[in-house]
């Protein structure tokens, strides 16, 4: 049985499974949907059409559902999903997608997201991502899986961030990051590979090949769309294809520090 204090107010109509914890103060949808073990502390509030996995941590004063902050919203019917084992923390807020965007935000497993964060309309995020304090995701962004966000940055509408990348803090992101690339500054720009996370997760002979193809298509001054374009048809690695093909498929273009083209 769910365990609820007396002063959270659960809206008949909302599924609450086994071990489920709502702490003081909570407000919990009518529409909503709480995994086993999922804990819910004080001061929390679960809007609208929102689900919720099994075993997650939301922390005080979290906002999760809340009408998108989208001035085409007309009160549609959008949802939030969360996956399961996230932890949410102090004063996060949420929003559910709008019909232009697919009328869904959707989160994965295994994320934590620290205090302040902010994930807009209609954003995509995959599995075992760390948001830093007052990272703020705007309208449509998509975070790959094991990406890192910096504290106080934020991120522009439409963009993509690929596997295992990672933006510093304090930085501002207008433009599309490859997956296990590093992107710093304001605006942000690629820094390198994200050697760190590489070595936590591959092994020597995919860092290597990284590293040769990082450095034909962002330090030989070369166009870049016809050097992905190239890798695509020779390379064999698969973490090169990855990266080459995310490149090829941006729409809001990948920002670095551009070199005269070497004969």
């Amino acid at each position: 049985m769910p365990k609820i204090h007396p002063s959270a107010i659960v809206e008949e109509g909302a599924l609450l499974e086994a071990n489920v914890e709502v702490g003081a103060f909570c407000f919990i949808s009518k529409n909503a949907k709480i995994g086993e073990g999922t804990k819910i502390a004080q001061g929390s509030h679960i809007y609208g059409n929102t689900t919720i996995g099994k075993y997650n941590e939301i922390f005080s004063h979290a906002v999760l559902g809340s009408i998108p902050q989208d001035l085409k919203y007309a009160g549609e019917e959008v949802e939030l999903i969360i996956g399961d084992y996230n932890k949410i923390r102090e004063f996060t807020l949420f929003n559910p997608g709008t019909l232009g965007g697919g009328s869904q935000t959707v989160i994965g497993n295994h994320n934590l997201f620290m205090g302040y964060v902010h994930v807009g309309h209609d954003v995509h995020i995959g599995n075992h991502c760390i948001l830093a304090n007052a990272a703020t995701l705007a309208g449509h962004v998509e975070l790959g899986s094991y990406a890192v966000i910096g504290g106080m940055t934020p991120v522009h509408q439409f963009v993509k961030i690929g596997d295992f990348a990672m933006i510093a803090g304090a930085s501002a992101l207008s433009q599309d990051i490859p997956p296990f690339c590093l992107a710093e500054g304001n605006r942000a720009i690629l820094r390198g590979l994200n050697l760190n996370g590489l070595r936590r997760h591959f092994e020597r002979p995919d860092i290597d090949a990284l590293r040769g193809a990082y450095r034909k298509l962002f330090e030989a001054g070369k166009p870049l769309q016809e050097v992905a374009s190239t890798l695509l048809e020779s390379e064999g690695n698969d973490k090169v294809i990855q990266m080459c093909r995310f490149i090829v498929d941006s729409t809001r273009g990948i920002p670095f520090e551009r070199k005269n083209n070497v004969e």
